[in-house]
């Protein structure tokens, strides 16, 4: 099948078969292989990409169901020599090890930290009309699809939050 998809501000058509997942299209068809097949189940977070500007676990999709859809991977963020602040974040505060999950782990909190910011609570938000302030409970809540087998959380959860706060969100420390 013919389809157009809009991937890092690019459109690039491809002809695929309608099995093909949208992370396969996007690895073995475009060659972009930031985003990792780990579980192939939706389990990991591995190959958490944005769609339309929200996240989703880009094995559990398949490339025909989105024809014409705007598409960020971790190849769309920035680049060496000029990260995104989540990047750079990520750097800082040594939030990964291996580094095979971080594509996902980055791809996830710029979502997540969207999420956030347009008000949506999640499972441990205190009050459902009330903007979630940035916490670690919030941040562990909202990043539990994405494992990392290294255990580089603390720097995961530090690295979101000097992001957020580089990017001017509100910052504060839930009493654990």
């Amino acid at each position: 099948m013919q389809i157009t998809l809009t991937v890092n501000g690019e459109d690039r058509a491809l002809d695929v078969d309608p099995r093909v997942t949208l992370l396969d299209a996007l690895r073995e068809h475009l060659n972009l292989t930031g985003s990792k097949k780990g579980c192939d189940h939706g389990q990991c977070g591995a190959c958490t990409i944005l769609l339309n500007g929200r996240r989703i676990n880009a094995c559990l999709s398949l490339a025909v169901m989105h024809d014409g859809d705007e598409i960020t991977t971790i190849e769309g963020l920035g680049q060496p020599g000029n990260l995104s602040p989540l990047q750079a974040a990520f750097v800082q505060n040594d939030g990964y090890q291996c580094g095979y999950c971080t594509p996902g782990q980055i791809m996830s909190a710029k979502g997540m930290l969207a999420e956030l910011d347009m008000g949506w609570p999640s499972n441990v938000s205190a009050d459902l009309t009330d903007i979630p302030d940035l916490t670690r409970t919030e941040i562990r809540e909202r990043m539990s699809g994405n494992l990392c087998r290294c255990s580089a959380y603390p720097g995961i959860c530090q690295a979101i939050e000097d992001a957020a706060t580089e990017e001017g969100m509100t910052k504060r420390e839930a009493a654990e």
